[in-house]
C-alpha cells in the first residue's frame, strides 16, 4: 500500500481514475475529491509517511420501491447512489480510533470497552464504537487508527447518510484488521446493529444493505438475520430516464412520533391476529376481519396495514418489470407506489398539518412538471425531507427549472445509481 502523499499524487495524475470511477463520477470529479479528503487527512493527522494509507467509500441509498415495508419483514427495491462518504484511513499502531469527518469535532474512541455507552447515544462515537465491537464480536482484532472523511450525502434527504457512515467504518475495519473477511450482507448486518444497539435509533435492514451492498437490490426481509438479496439489473440513461431526489423544504424535527406511529400502527394489526409483524399475517385474514379490526385497531391502522400488503407486492414486480426490461411497467408501480402512501400509508403530510404541507406541494409541482410521464413518489419516511422521480431525459433541464422555480434553487439533485456499495481504493 501507498502512503498518504503517493496516493494524493497519484489521484492528482489520473493513475486512480479508473479505480474510482464505479464510485459514478466524472473523472475530474472524483479526481478532486479524492484529492481533497488526502489533503484533509494530512492537515488533520499529519502526512504518515511511513504508513500505509487507502481511500474507503460507502455510498448513500434511494429507496425505490417498498414504502415502510421492511420493519414489517416485507420486500423493497433498493440502490446505491453516486453520493458517499469517502475516507482517508491509516493504521495508528494505538487502542484508540481516531474519526475525523469533516466540519465535526474529532472523535476519539478507546477500544479498551466496547460495551455500549449510554453518554455516546446519538453520536457518531456510538457508531465507531458499536461497528469495532461488532467485528471484535467475530473474533478479528481491531485495533486503532485515523480517519478523516467527508460525506455528499445530503443530510436529511433519506438518502441515509447514517447506513452510509456505518458502511464506511465497517469497511475500513474489514480492509485494515478483518482481511476483507466480512462480505457486504455482514457489514450491512453489523451497522444495523450499531445503530439500534449502540447509537439507540431503532431501524430496518434496507439503508446500510443497500449502501453495502451497492447496486440495486431486491431484498426480502422475511427472515431479518438472513434477508435475501438478489442484484437487479438497472441502467436507467439507456432508458432514456434520470433518477431525481427533490428536497421539499421541511424539516425532520420533531417528527418522531409521526415515525413511530407507522410501524406501531402496523403491529398494532399483527398483535390482533397474534403475530409481530404483518408478514405473518395474510391479507385475506385482514380483510375477512375488517369489521372488528377496525374497532380494536382504529381505520388509520388498517389502511396502513392494507398499503403494507400492496407495496409489499409492488416491490416484486418492480424488480420483475426492471428485469425483463419492462421500464413503463416499472414506472406505472412507481406512480401507484406513491398515490398508495399518500392515501393508505398517509406519511405525507404530519397529522393535523394545515398550513405546512411541504411534501404534498413538491410531488404536486413535480406531476405538473412531468406532464404525464416518468413517475415521482415520497422518498423514504415521509412526512418531510424528499420525494423522487424518473425523469425522462428529454425533459430533464425543463423540469429541474420549474420544480426548482417553485421550491427553490438547488432543490432538485440529479442522481445515479452507483454500480458498487462500500469499497476500498489502492494504489
Amino acid at each position: 500500500m501507498a502512503t498518504v502523499s503517493e496516493m494524493r499524487a497519484a489521484a492528482a495524475a489520473g493513475t486512480l481514475d479508473e479505480k474510482l470511477a464505479p464510485l459514478g463520477r466524472r473523472a475530474d470529479q472524483a479526481r478532486e475529491r479524492a484529492q481533497a479528503v488526502l489533503d484533509g487527512f494530512a492537515q488533520t493527522f499529519g502526512s504518515g509517511e511511513a504508513a500505509p494509507a487507502a481511500l474507503y467509500s460507502a455510498p448513500g441509498r434511494t429507496e425505490i420501491g417498498g414504502n415502510h415495508t421492511d420493519h414489517q419483514h416485507g420486500h423493497v427495491l433498493a440502490a446505491a447512489v453516486n453520493l458517499d462518504f469517502m475516507a482517508c484511513a491509516v493504521p495508528n499502531g494505538t487502542n484508540t480510533i481516531r474519526f475525523q469527518s469533516e466540519g465535526w469535532p474529532m472523535v476519539e474512541v478507546s477500544l479498551e470497552g466496547l460495551e455500549p455507552k449510554e453518554e455516546e447515544k446519538e453520536t457518531t462515537a456510538s457508531l465507531v464504537r458499536g461497528m469495532a465491537a461488532c467485528a471484535a464480536e467475530r473474533g478479528y482484532e481491531v485495533g486503532g487508527f485515523d480517519a478523516y472523511a467527508a460525506s455528499d450525502v445530503l443530510p436529511g434527504s433519506g438518502l441515509s447518510s447514517s447506513a452510509a457512515c456505518e458502511v464506511l467504518i465497517g469497511v475500513i475495519i474489514n480492509h485494515l484488521f478483518c482481511g476483507g473477511g466480512l462480505d457486504a450482507p455482514t457489514i450491512a448486518r453489523m451497522a444495523q446493529r450499531a445503530e439500534n444497539v449502540y447509537f439507540g435509533k431503532p431501524s430496518g435492514l434496507m439503508d446500510q444493505m443497500a449502501s453495502s451492498v451497492g447496486s440495486a437490490v431486491s431484498i426480502d426481509f422475511k427472515d431479518p438475520a438472513n434477508s435475501v438479496i438478489r442484484p437487479v439489473k438497472v441502467d436507467l440513461e439507456a432508458e432514456g430516464y434520470a433518477l431525481c431526489i427533490i428536497d421539499s423544504g421541511a424539516s425532520h424535527a420533531d417528527l418522531t412520533a409521526e415515525y413511530a406511529a407507522i410501524p406501531q400502527e402496523m403491529k398494532a394489526v399483527a398483535a390482533y391476529f397474534g403475530k409481530e409483524v404483518l408478514r405473518e399475517v395474510s391479507e385475506e385474514e385482514v380483510t375477512a376481519g375488517l369489521p372488528a379490526l377496525r374497532k380494536a385497531v382504529g381505520d388509520r391502522a388498517v389502511l396502513r396495514a392494507l398499503h403494507f400488503y400492496a407495496d409489499d407486492r409492488r416491490a416484486v414486480e418492480e424488480a420483475a418489470a426492471l428485469e425483463r426490461g419492462d421500464f413503463d411497467a416499472f414506472l406505472k408501480l412507481v406512480e401507484e407506489s406513491g398515490i398508495s402512501s399518500w392515501t393508505m400509508l398517509q406519511n405525507i403530510a404530519p397529522a393535523g398539518a394545515v398550513q405546512e404541507q411541504a411534501v404534498a406541494v413538491a410531488l404536486a409541482v413535480a406531476k405538473k412538471a412531468l406532464a404525464g410521464r416518468g413517475a415521482c413518489r415520497v422518498h423514504g419516511g415521509g412526512f418531510a425531507g424528499t420525494i423522487q422521480a424518473f425523469v425522462p431525459l428529454d425533459m430533464l433541464e425543463n423540469f429541474r427549472s420549474q420544480v426548482e422555480a417553485a421550491l427553490g434553487e438547488n432543490r432538485c439533485h440529479v442522481l445515479s445509481i452507483r454500480p458498487v456499495g462500500g469499497a476500498v481504493i489502492t494504489l
